[in-house]
């Protein structure tokens, strides 16, 4: 009568090479995808030259917690700038206040584009 060989010990499964794939999936998946969009605000500054300031004052102060134009805090502000512009390309001229994050400027010049304004003029 012969005598089955004594069982093997199991293996364990080597995880070298699933290790090796999940980082392979990874970095794919890290070129392939696109982590945001790259927008782009024209803004020109003030001593970069360009077109003559002419009209009425037009200055639009920008704090973090309000706008105001020309002095004066207004809540909607496309619609307080119509009566002093006679066409879309007038200028207008955009002033960070202490506080203001460079976001909120961007975000309000973004409004006001919208609204069809298109002569954004940054000055500190």
């Amino acid at each position: 009568m012969q005598l089955a060989p004594p069982p093997r010990p199991g293996r364990k499964p080597s995880l070298t090479p699933m290790i090796d794939v999940v980082f392979l999936l990874l970095v794919f998946f890290m070129l392939a995808s696109r982590f945001g969009t790259e927008a782009m605000t024209p803004l020109p500054l003030a001593s970069s030259g360009g077109t003559a300031y002419a009209g009425p004052p037009r200055l639009v102060d920008i704090s973090p917690d309000a706008v105001a134009l020309n002095g004066r805090v207004v809540r909607d502000l496309p619609a307080a700038l119509r009566p002093l512009t006679d066409a879309p390309t007038d200028m207008i001229i955009l002033r960070g206040r202490e506080g203001a994050d460079l976001q909120r400027v961007v975000d309000v010049g973004q409004e006001l584009r919208r609204a069809g304004f298109v002569t954004l003029v940054l000055v500190e």
